[in-house]
């Protein structure tokens, strides 16, 4: 049965006091992870529960990184800026020498690590590699569509699409341009949003995950996934992913238009739910699905509730809150580890990647806990309980 905003008020609500707790949990794990995950970094996902030892590579590692600018921040110990700083060294090396960067993920990668060290810690190593990070981006910018390419050789036909992740990669180009005074970077972002919301949302308010664009006339051409269930069903970090990348969007346009994208993409995600609030990797399945869940997609949609509802009028900002907060009470209650002898990991029963007839992945991190799922369940906490400056 669906859910309905009037349904979640049978479920508890996560408080400040269960947030505290949840916050002193992720600090104790990333504190007691940093012997190993200082000059490396955790696997995108864990293998029995547990993270491997990476060198800098994938699109993950700046989530870990972001976790320990998280710790640090609730903390104030010393030990979380010193490992962070030490991996902007690594973050600076990785963008100057173009070490596993032919994709559009430049946001997760360096927001979360060298944005966040300048903000935080002044680091102008950090600023340079973000700038430099904001640049690689840039040069991914298709005029034709206008929008980002996320994947492969830019302007190879193949690979002339985008997808809805890229929207949390957006805000490392408006940062650019507010600390350079340079316009086109923001810009850029501002058209691929515009290019984005025009294909990827459908009229049931449901997203692509991938959409391809025509070379020759920068229309859109057609939407597929990669990681969802069905090219036409919903996968649930995706709209995960668009209602925060509207949220975030929106910080930064202010243009009113993204108010109702982002109750349409938010509301789908929301009345989609099963009994238990934590969404199964793809909205195809629900309550009594042996399909594995997706943590990391409900706390990807809480961090994005959580900041447009400081945008929205009193009545909605109130409704989409305590929605926000019966999805955290259950991650806390259920994903939250508590057990280091069980898992290094912070979120527990996260899903990176399932095999399905139309998509091209194999199963990958299902039932584990993922980097990212780790960042945005320790961003939503440290949002519930202060006035937190992103770093996006």
């Amino acid at each position: 049965m669906a859910q309905t905003f009037d349904s979640l008020m049978k479920y508890p609500a996560a408080d400040k006091e269960m947030a505290k707790k949840a916050m002193e949990e992720a600090v104790r794990i990333v504190r007691a992870d940093l012997p190993v995950f200082t000059d490396h970094f955790p696997s995108s996902n864990s293998f029995g529960g547990f993270y491997e030892a990476t060198e800098n590579v994938e699109w993950t590692t700046g989530f870990w990184t972001g976790a320990v600018w998280l710790a640090y921040e609730y903390s104030k110990e010393e030990c979380f800026k010193e490992a962070a700083l030490v991996q902007v060294d690594s973050f600076f090396e990785r963008i100057k020498n173009k070490i596993d960067v032919n994709h559009h993920d430049m946001g997760f990668l360096f927001s979360l690590s060298c944005v966040a060290a300048y903000k935080l810690a002044g680091s102008e190593r950090g600023k340079e590699a973000a700038l430099m990070a904001a640049d690689h981006l840039a040069e991914r910018y298709r005029e034709k569509g206008q929008f980002l390419q996320a994947w492969g050789n830019v302007g190879e036909p193949a690979e002339y699409r985008l997808i809805i992740d890229c929207l949390l990669n957006l805000p490392i180009l408006y940062w650019a341009s507010e600390v350079t005074g340079e316009k086109r970077y923001a810009q850029m972002a501002e058209n691929h949003i515009k290019t984005a919301m025009k294909c990827i949302l459908r009229e049931d308010d449901s997203t692509y995950h991938t959409y391809f664009i025509n070379m020759e006339t920068g229309e859109p051409a057609y939407g597929v996934t990669h990681q969802g269930n069905r090219n036409n069903s919903a996968w649930a970090r995706g709209q995960a992913w668009g209602i925060y990348g509207i949220a975030l969007s929106y910080h930064y346009l202010r243009d009113d238009s993204y108010i109702d994208l982002f109750v349409r993409v938010t509301d789908f995600f929301i009345h989609h739910l099963p009994d238990d609030l934590i969404p199964y990797w793809d909205f195809d399945f629900d309550t009594g699905s042996q399909e594995p869940r997706d943590s990391s997609a409900a706390a990807v949609a809480v961090c994005g509730i959580l900041e447009m509802i400081k945008y929205l009028d009193e009545d909605r900002a109130k409704k989409y809150k305590g929605a926000a907060d019966r999805i955290m009470a259950a991650l806390i209650e259920k994903c939250g580890n508590r057990d280091l002898e069980s898992s290094n990991g912070i979120l527990l029963h996260g899903t990176y990647a399932r095999d399905s007839k139309e998509n091209t992945c194999k199963d990958r991190g299902v039932d584990e806990c993922n980097t990212w799922g780790d960042y945005f369940y320790m961003e939503a906490l440290t949002r519930m309980l202060s006035d937190w400056k992103m770093y996006w």
